[in-house]
């Protein structure tokens, strides 16, 4: 089968794999694999690599990154071997430096101390993350308490927090919501991290209502379509799968998240890696079946490997399962768009 899903656009060349690494073993009844669809790529994930290739094309001097541009292993080994210098913080710049902010957005504290430091920035958050920073500024504004949904010391729910410090208590999971204290329950509305569990955070939601009746929704669900559709995607695989991969990195929320969700949903097995050869041969022990998926932040060159890997254990007959069509397009960050005047 072609797999068109995506484009692939780290296309620098990976050390050759080690074919026939995996054996074919018989197994009862034939073997498959079931490829998810939607994987991979998602618009703001997209938007980010691409605004990193482009600075890299247009400036001269280092491109500097402010932490990693998504989280995904390859992604940022590629793009350094291209040029690129991550940092984890604006400090570690040069003045007068040119700096990306990644895709899971910055606080204002952030920006400004990259403006004190007159750093060139450009901006390659996510807009779906934008418009929950746009939200939490408004009902900061209008004197709401805010619950954020989300795991704490991730970037995006740093980001987000920055944007109304006083007014943000975060909620980590279920449990938290039935202890958490807030001053004026009349008052509050909770916003979510974009990259998690579906069902989680609705039961996040659901024990801080039961605690807090006036509890308000934001005005549009703030977890992400691609998180979303490839939690769907998977709740559709898992069930016919004696084992799930999933590729995408350990500090990938999304990619983490799918690994729990083909659990939940009835997959007998399930484990992330970032690359092929992570594969081990004793996940293969009687599997005839095979659900295959990758996060929001994966190149779908990554899926391919794997599936290439997966050929040598004899999964020859790969099936398309296919949830959603996703064609939303971001575009670059102004300072990387073309100009019209060229």
């Amino acid at each position: 089968m072609t797999i068109t899903n995506g484009r692939v656009p780290l296309d620098a060349p990976r050390p050759a794999l080690r074919r026939g690494r995996l054996q074919d073993l018989p197994v009862e009844g034939g073997k498959h694999i079931l490829l998810a669809t939607p994987r991979g790529y998602c618009a703001g994930v997209d938007r980010a690599v691409l605004a990193v290739e482009k600075a890299l094309e247009q400036y001269e001097g280092p491109i500097y990154v402010r932490k990693e541009i998504v989280h995904n292993k390859h992604v940022v080994s590629t793009l350094e071997e291209q040029g690129a210098i991550f940092v984890d913080e604006v400090e570690a710049v040069p003045e007068g430096a040119r700096v990306i902010f990644s895709a899971h957005g910055v606080s204002p504290a952030v920006v400004q101390a990259a403006a004190d430091r007159g750093l060139d920035a450009i901006d390659a958050t996510c807009p779906l993350v934008t418009k929950v920073h746009r939200e939490a500024v408004r009902f900061a504004r209008d004197d709401f308490e805010i619950l954020l949904v989300g795991h704490e010391g991730h970037e995006e729910v740093e980001g987000t927090a920055g944007h109304a410090p006083d007014r943000v208590t975060i909620v980590n999971n279920p449990d938290e919501a039935d202890t958490v204290q807030v001053q004026n329950p009349d008052r509050l509305v909770w916003l979510s991290q974009t990259t998690l569990s579906v069902d989680e955070t609705m039961e996040t939601v659901r024990r801080l209502r039961a605690r807090f009746p006036n509890l308000q929704d934001p005005p549009s669900d703030d977890i992400c379509y691609a998180t979303q559709n490839r939690q769907v995607a998977i709740k559709k695989v898992a069930p016919e799968s004696d084992l799930v991969i999933i590729v995408g990195s350990a500090n990938s929320s999304n990619s983490v998240r799918l690994v729990e969700v083909a659990l939940e949903y009835g997959a007998k097995a399930a484990y992330r890696v970032d690359y092929s050869t992570e594969i081990q041969q004793e996940w293969l022990e009687g599997v005839r079946s095979i659900g295959v998926s990758s996060g929001a932040s994966v190149p779908e060159g990554l899926v391919r490997e794997v599936l290439a890997e997966l050929e040598d254990a004899g999964y020859r007959d790969i099936r398309e399962v296919r949830t959603a069509e996703e064609d939303l397009i971001f575009s670059l960050p102004k300072e990387l768009r073309p100009s019209r005047n060229r």
